[in-house]
This record gives C-alpha cells, structure tokens and sequence, in this order.
C-alpha cells in the first residue's frame, strides 16, 4: 500500500523510479528519497527495536536527532552499521537491515524483556550484576558482552577511501537555513571570506515547509534568491552535506562531509574531515521539537508534528491514513492543516492548553477539523502500528477515556535551540522561561586566550521565532562575526520576514499531567534506550539529583542521538520529581561530534601502507641496499645490523662491534631528536626540564641531561649543546623526539606561557653520523677542512666547520666508550656525506653498525638506555645518577615527586652489573628469585635482568640489572629464574665492563 500523497513531494523526482531492499525485500523510490520517506511510502512502519526491552520502533523524526530508524546499510566491503534511514539518501540498489532483533524484526525473541520490565528498573545492572561475585566472569559477563550494541560489526576490510581537508576563513556559518544564510550574505557584503557548512542536502531548513515569506516572495523562492546572491560572491564558498561536527579552542571546527553517501558505487573520497581555523564562528543550527511523554509514545506511527510535515510536503509521504495530533504549542496546527489539504483525515487535534485562540487554530478549525482544549492522550494502543488513542483532560481530574482509532499519532511538545555547538567550547546557557527552552547566554559566549567571544549564535538556534526575528538577529550575528574579523560590514537592512503568529505555548512535560504509575511505567524519554519516565523519577527517589548522575544511572541521553530528543523532557520530570526549577536541576554536558561521524573520516588518508608512514633517514636506500636487517624504533626503521652474504645477524652483529673497537665504525644516528629551543628564557626553561644545570653550560659546549615526569619518573636522556646565549639544541631518543617536543609546547603554553621561549623540532631537517673507534679521526682528517685534535675540539665539545667539502657540525660525544665524533649535517647532503665516509674510510677497515651493536658497546661502557634501564617507574637515583641531579637548583619536574618517602626508600632496586658464573648470557629480564613466597605462591624478588648481551669485547655474557642494595652488594652471587624454571648464577659486578676509566673516549 502506498502512502504517497499526489500532489506534494519538493524534493523529490516522480518521473523516475529507484529500486532497493529492506530486510531483503524490494522496495522502490524516487530519486530525492531519503530511507526514512522510501520506507513510510511503502507502509513500512516498523523499523527496528528498541535496546533494552526490544520493543517495535518507528521513525519518529525527520533528520539527524532520530533514535529509532538505524539500520545495517550495504553488504560486504560496503558495509556500515548504525545509519539514520532519516538522513541516508536513497540511491538506486540501496541495500539495508533492521537492527537488534532476533530472528527476524517481526519475530524477535528478545522482546520477551518487555514482560520482564518490573525487574529491570533504572539501574538494575548496577544492583543484579554485583552479587554472587563468582558469576561475574562465567555468567554476567559474557551476556552483557552478547547484548551490548545495537548494529553488527563490520567483517570486511572497508573499500571506500577518505580524506581531510585544512581550510582557513574569516567567518564560519554553521548551518543552511534562512538563518545562516542571511548571516553569510550579511557577513559576507564586508569583504570577509566565509564559509557555510549545511549537514543536508538541501539549503533553506525548515522555511520552504512551514511556508512564511521574506524578501517579497515565498519562503522557497526566497531561499533560492539568497543562495544564487551567494553563489555569485567570489568570498563565499558553500557546502552541503556537511556538518559541522564540534567547535574547539581558538576557533578550531571540525566539519564532516558526506561526498559520494548518496550515489552507487561513486568513485573518490566518501568522507572528507574539514579541519577549519575560523576567526569568527555563527552557529545557525535551528531548533529540534521535543517529543510528548504519554503512554504509548513510542508505538510505531508515533510521530513529531514536524518530522509528519517533512515528510508530507518534501516526499509527498502521509505518515497515516486517520492522524491524531497532540500539542501544546501552534506549530503543530500547521502540520494538521497542511495534511488536512492533502486529503489526509485528521480525526482530532488535542491542545493541552485549556484554551487556544490565534490564526493558525482558526485556519484549522475552517478547515472542519475538531479541536479538543485541555485534552491530552492518556494512552496509545497498538503493538507493532498504531491502532486507537485514548483521550483524557490534561490535568488528569475525572471523566472517562474517550477511544479514538487511528494509525498514526503527530506529537508537539515545543522547541529546543540546538546549542551544542555554542556549548562545545564552554557557552553558557540560560532558561527562557516564557519558551520553555534553553538557549545561548550573549554575555558568557565562547571565548578565546583574549578573553573575546568568537562564537555567536543565530536564529532559532538563538532562541527566536518567526521569520522576522530570525532573519534580523541572522543578519546583526554576520555584521558582528565580521567586525570581530576585522572587517567592516554593510548598513544593509534585514529583508522582512512574515510568518502566521503563534501564541504561546504551554510547558507540558506529561500527559495527562496526573497518571496512573502503571503509565508513567510506559511512558518513554528515551526511545533507543527505552528510559522511561518512571526511570527517572526512581533516580530522584534513590538520590541521584544530579542531572550527570541521574543519565549515568538510567541511560538518559547516551543513545546514538545523544539525547538530542529526550534530555529537556528528562530533566524536567527530574525536576519536578526533586520539587525545583529546571534551571536548578541545569543540563547535561554538550560533547562533539554532534552526531556520530565514520572512524573512516577521522582517519582519512592513514589506512594499508600509510596507516602508520614510516620515517626515513636520507641514508635509508643505501641501508637496504646493503641488506641491512631492519629494527622498527618508534615510526623509523633502523639497521639492527648489516649482515653479508650467508652470514646470521649474531655474526654480523658481532663483527661490528669488534671492528668499531679496533678500527672504526659508521652509526647511522639521523633520528635521535633533535630540538631547538631558543629565546630569553631558553636557559631557565631548560633547567626546569632537566635535572641538572643546563643554563651555566657555555657556547660551544656539550652536556648529559635527564628528563624526569612531574611524578619524579626517568622518561628521557641525551647531549644538550649551547649554541649561543639564547639558543640550545637538545638531543633526545629517537622514540622521544616527538613526546618531549610535545611535553616542551604543552609547558609552555599551560605553565610557563610568560616565559619567552621558542621550541622547534629539527629532527628531519639534518641527518647525523657518528664516526667511532680509534681510527676515527684518521678518517676524518683523511678528508680534510677542521681541526678535530683533542686540543681544538676536547671531549663534550662541539664545532662549526667543513668536513670533506661539506657544511657540518662536529659534535665530540660518544655513546660507545671510543673515540667518537656525531656529525649533522643539511638532510639533503646525508647520503652524500654517508657515501664520501665510506668511501674514505676503505683504507682504515670502515664498516656500518646497526642498533644492535650500538647496544652491546653502551652496555659494555655501562651506559644506559631510555626503555631497557627505565620502565616508568625508575629514578635517577636508581641507576646511580645522583651526579646528574643538581644541588644548585630549587626546582625542576620530577624535584618534590622524588623526595616522596617512596621515592627516598633505601630498599628500592639499584643498577648494577651482572656476570653469569658460566659467561652464559642472562635471560632478557629475568628476576633474581629471594627466599619465601609472595601471597600469590610465587617466589619472591629482589631483583630484575634490565639490558643483557653477549660481548665479543669480552667474550663473556654480561648484562645490567636492577637488585635490591645492590651497590653494596658487590661480588654476591644471585640466582636468576628463567623460562621452564631453569636458573642462572651471576655475580654482581660494577656495570662498567669496559674502559672504565674512560682513557679511549678521551684520547
């Protein structure tokens, strides 16, 4: 049966029909379809169930704040559950399923819930899941597991692709109707750039179906009028199907584009992420009808007044044959009225105002359609449609119900300002208490570090109505937007708008306002999470008065539509139930995105080979080249060692060490993290973020620093060389290049935003080669242009100069216990300066070494490294560091954290070195084993294996560890559990293993 009505339809193409299946059934359409219309024409009431109770839901809206119609769209690769069949655009071969049934939508075996409901209150999970503990793991969780979510689960690797896109612009519009419309055009007559993001298809929101005029002409031509001034204005840049999804800090906004939703098998990006910096930003989102509460409101059929309007005047769509409508308000008048000319029957408009008055009641009443004041639905009857409506007085005293059949119910309980947006960014609201509705508070806007307001709101989402008082607070919002840009608007006078005038609606919460429990029991707030308004009002009475509270303990607004339907409704039952007003009781907080967007936008590009890009050194090529076995660090890949032909990496590995020590070695070193700080302040910034005294170093100077957290905790460590008085460059881990970067901007902006610093990540910009062994400077003095003596440039010193014909920096430091030299170098000279080492260093036995071997000498040395001697708990102190800890300084991160008793206890583990009694290597982190057992039965501790390695220096296993006293502990042999509970003997030793005095580094 088709409920299409003959003569109305803007939106959509009747010359053409397009097929597509529902619940594998085919169906057809017209191109301009959404779902939601295509579905209703084809009588298609019912479209899915409800969470909890499983109970059979309808549409019920028209747009992006429905909760019922989600469906599992596509197949395959092209899948995606969770869509708004409201807002998903028929295309031809459209493919959906119902959702959170079982077996079959008709037939869903959860909806035995429904007759167990008096046992699943508001927070029943909280109570029945605690006790017996011993079900938690065998019986609890697996079927919360097994009931949690609403669509399936995508299989298949998704065939579609996205993309971001960065836009810049003085003035954002954030919504397409009339209102945003004229707030663009009367920004835009400044000069200033502006954008307009409109979430659907078509610009003009609700003007061109509520009727009204503006600017001379019908509401649609107007509209049109306007956009093709806007389309001729080289400064506007219009986008439909765009969302503006959140607004941020600093006039940052996220938009998120639907490019090819609405189109088979498109090619290109579907998605795309807009990340937009605005100066000013207008959010002109409109205002969304609230539901009524009665019983019954969630039977299929039951609809808002305006979604019912939608459909009938953009699809030619009657929701229904025989339509009752409920109401405190006007607006609903003109959904009776506009279906009433359509030919549908409107059986009864109940007012629950106790008397109306005003045009649009009196068009209604001409047009011979009964009107009930102080009436209310006491009930809705019927299971998966409407069958009948019981009527009653409104204040619920006496009389008997009245039984009215009918098959669809068009619900009007006002209208809310859609604030998110303004909210996002820490927009106060205030109570309009005349309109029954929250809306944006002018004198506690957004505001930015100036402490200047750059959000402002427009239209309806401003808490007006009517199109005259639209219109004019759209254009002063886009005069203002553009002056705060620094712009100056036109004097041009806002177009006239004329609408019917309403009368004032009355807040109506209920209906009937006094019940039965056993109504308010059936009565709903929140459609998909089946919260009803006995659920909160059993909130109130168990002592959750706080509105966050009251929507954690019943689920009140965490639906997919975020409570975009339900929260004013539950807020206000949750005020009456508590005896206050509703801005006492307040609101809860407004979080993007407003509605959901696909995990595909937000990760754009970052999927297959570039989910993760790899980093690349300029020496890279060459690496792979030679066969270099990769070691992953961080997002580079480092040579773990240069194996040659039929040789094991432990050969090669050792190879290289010997060579480095006996004749020289090249170490790719171009990804530690090179960080530039400069400015006034460089020098006492750093001393904060050290432990030691960065800002007595002189120019030309190297020093070991350690980085701490603000608990005390080692996280960093590396070279800090002064360039000049106001300029470092701080070396970091080739993992923490990024991070401490981080850690720089995020003090610096939230602490010490006074101090004037400047900090760079240069990591990519040189590439670094660390010439080692004793042959090193043999080898660079090969090439000519510096003086590299030990007198002209001494240990923990570096030089600007020439090196073989290349611009470099010589930094003398040493990571291995050799003589060594780190070199930087411009990125682009990288591997040419790689290629002329090796190639001069053919006549003293050169040879790469990977990471591998870089290790085995550090550990050899005894130096440590971020991630094998630290694992977030260790200090400083631990690792026998203390030199590195100033006594000069009051403060720095990590100071007052490492004076905690915890941290001075003198039974934490200390480093030290360990020696197998064998010369075998200790297992990687292997714990040395204490008399007794723990709680749990295991062995006690009192130590751990932190770096361990076979030296061919040595020709022994050695390795560093952590044991409890162990300095003091020197020659005490541990027993140390390995896997299958074999055990090794190891001796603890000084963890210097080589060159202790340190006579070959500083030759």
């Amino acid at each position: 049966m088709s409920h299409r009505l003959p003569d109305l339809g803007r939106l959509i193409d009747r010359s053409k029909r397009i097929g597509f299946r529902f619940n594998g059934a085919p169906l057809a359409g017209h191109p301009g379809d959404t779902l939601a219309s295509a579905l209703l024409a084809n009588d298609r009431m019912m479209v899915g169930r409800s969470f909890k109770y499983h109970r059979p839901r309808g549409v019920v809206a028209s747009g992006a704040e429905e909760p019922n119609a989600l469906v599992n769209m596509g197949e395959g690769p092209g899948f995606e559950p969770n869509q708004r069949a409201t807002t998903t655009e028929l295309f031809d071969g459209l493919t959906a399923r119902s959702q959170n049934h079982w077996p079959s939508l008709e037939f869903d075996v959860g909806a035995v819930n429904t007759y167990l409901s008096r046992f699943l209150p508001a927070g029943f999970y909280y109570k029945m899941f605690m006790y017996p503990r011993a079900f938690w793991k065998h019986v609890y969780e697996p079927f919360i597991r097994q009931s949690a979510g609403l669509g399936q689960a995508p299989k298949d690797r998704d065939r579609d692709t996205y993309e971001h896109f960065y836009a810049f612009t003085d003035v954002l519009v954030i919504g397409g109707g009339v209102a945003g419309l004229q707030a663009a055009h009367s920004a835009a007559q400044s000069g200033a750039r502006v954008l307009v993001l409109e979430q659907t298809a078509h610009w003009g929101g609700r003007a061109p179906v509520d009727g009204g005029s503006f600017g001379g002409a019908p509401a649609e031509e107007a509209v049109e009028q306007l956009l093709e001034e806007l389309r001729q204005m080289d400064n506007v840049t219009l986008r439909s199907r765009t969302m503006g999804a959140g607004v941020y800090d600093h006039g940052y906004v996220l938009g998120y584009e639907r490019l090819t939703d609405h189109l088979p098998l498109a090619k290109g990006p579907r998605h795309r992420l807009w990340r937009i910096r605005a100066a000013q930003i207008v959010t002109a989102t409109g205002a969304i009808e609230r539901p009524l509460s009665f019983a019954g409101n969630d039977v299929p059929g039951v609809m808002l007044a305006s979604a019912m309007r939608d459909y009938a005047v953009n699809y030619g769509v009657a929701a229904g044959k025989r339509i009752v409508v409920a109401t405190n308000n006007d607006d609903a008048y003109r959904t009776a009225i506009c279906l009433k000319e359509a030919g549908v029957e409107v059986a009864r408009i109940l007012d629950a105002r106790s008397r109306g008055g005003g045009a649009l009641m009196e068009e209604a009443r001409a047009l011979g359609i009964r009107i009930d004041c102080g009436r209310a639905i006491g009930k809705v009857s019927g299971g998966k449609r409407v069958a009948k409506v019981m009527i009653c007085a409104q204040d619920g005293a006496g009389g008997a119900l009245e039984e009215v059949a009918c098959d669809a119910v068009a619900m009007s309980g006002g209208w809310s300002p859609v604030v998110h947006l303004w909210s996002h960014c820490g927009g106060k609201l205030l109570w309009d208490d005349q309109q029954a509705l929250f809306r944006p508070d002018p004198d506690r806007p957004p505001t930015g570090a100036d402490g200047a307001g750059f959000v402002r709101a427009a239209g309806a989402a401003n808490g007006h109505a009517g199109l005259d008082a639209i219109l004019s607070d759209a254009t002063a919002a886009g005069r203002a937007a553009a002056k705060a840009a620094g712009f100056k608007p036109k004097r041009t006078a806002a177009p006239r708008g004329e609408s019917t005038e309403e009368q004032p609606l009355e807040p109506v919460w209920l209906m009937p306002r006094e019940a039965e429990p056993h109504l308010r029991a059936k009565s709903w707030l929140d459609f998909q999470n089946d919260v009803k308004v006995s659920d909160v009002q059993l909130a109130a009475r168990e002592g959750f008065e706080s509105v966050e509270h009251t929507k954690r303990y019943t689920t009140l607004g965490m639906a997919t539509d975020q409570g975009k339907l339900s929260n004013i409704n539950g807020l206000a039952i949750l005020s009456d139930a508590l005896g206050q007003p509703i801005p006492a009781t307040g609101t809860t907080t407004f979080r993007p995105p407003y509605t959901p967007i696909s995990m595909g936008a937000i990760a754009g590009e970052a999927r297959g080979d570039v989910f993760q890009p790899l980093r690349k050194t300029p020496m890279h090529e060459w690496h792979e080249q030679q066969g270099a076995d990769w070691e992953p660090v961080g997002h580079w890949r480092r040579p773990y060692a240069f194996p040659r032909a039929g040789e094991r990496v432990h050969d090669a590995v050792e190879r290289e060490v010997k060579n480095t020590r006996q004749a020289v070695g090249l170490l790719d070193a171009s990804t530690l993290g090179k960080i530039l700080v400069k400015g006034p302040h460089a020098g006492r910034f750093l001393d904060m973020l050290y432990t030691n005294m960065m800002s007595t170093l002189k120019p030309g100077r190297c020093r070991y620093g350690l980085m701490c957290s603000e608990n005390g905790f080692l996280i960093d460590d590396g070279v800090v060389a002064r360039i000049d008085e106001d300029t470092f460059l701080c070396h970091t881990t080739t993992g923490g290049a990024d991070r401490i970067h981080a850690m720089m901007e995020e003090w610096l902006q939230t602490e010490w935003w006074d101090w004037k610093v400047y900090v760079a990540n240069l990591t990519e910009q040189f590439a670094q080669v660390a010439v080692v062994g004793p042959k090193a400077r043999e080898l660079l003095n090969s090439l000519g242009g510096m003086d590299l003596s030990a007198e002209a440039l001494p240990f923990m010193a570096w030089a600007d100069g020439q090196i073989g014909g290349f611009d470099c920096r010589v930094y003398r430091i040493s990571f291995s216990g050799e003589l060594s030299f780190e070199i930087a170098v411009r990125a682009g000279q990288g591997l040419a300066f790689w290629e002329a080492l090796m190639q001069a260093g053919e006549t003293f036995g050169v040879m790469p070494y990977g990471t591998e071997a870089l290790h085995i000498m550090r550990a050899e040395k005894g130096f440590i490294m971020i991630g094998d001697e630290t694992d977030g708990t260790v200090i400083p102190q631990d690792l026998g560091l203390d030199w590195a800890i100033s006594k000069k300084k009051d403060d720095y991160l990590g100071k007052r954290a490492q004076e905690r008793p915890h941290m001075t206890d003198p039974n934490r583990w200390k480093l030290v070195g360990l020696e197998t009694l064998d010369g075998s290597v200790l297992p990687d982190g292997a714990y040395a084993v204490a008399p007794g057992r723990n709680a749990n039965g295991q062995r006690n501790t009192q130590g751990r294996v932190t770096s361990t390695y076979h030296s061919p220096t040595l020709g022994k296993g050695i390795a560093m560890g952590l044991v409890l006293n162990g300095p003091d502990r020197m020659g005490e042999v541990l027993e140390f559990l390995g896997t299958d509970d074999k055990t090794f003997k190891a001796r603890i030793v000084d963890p210097v293993f080589y060159d202790k005095e340190g006579e070959k580094q500083n030759v």
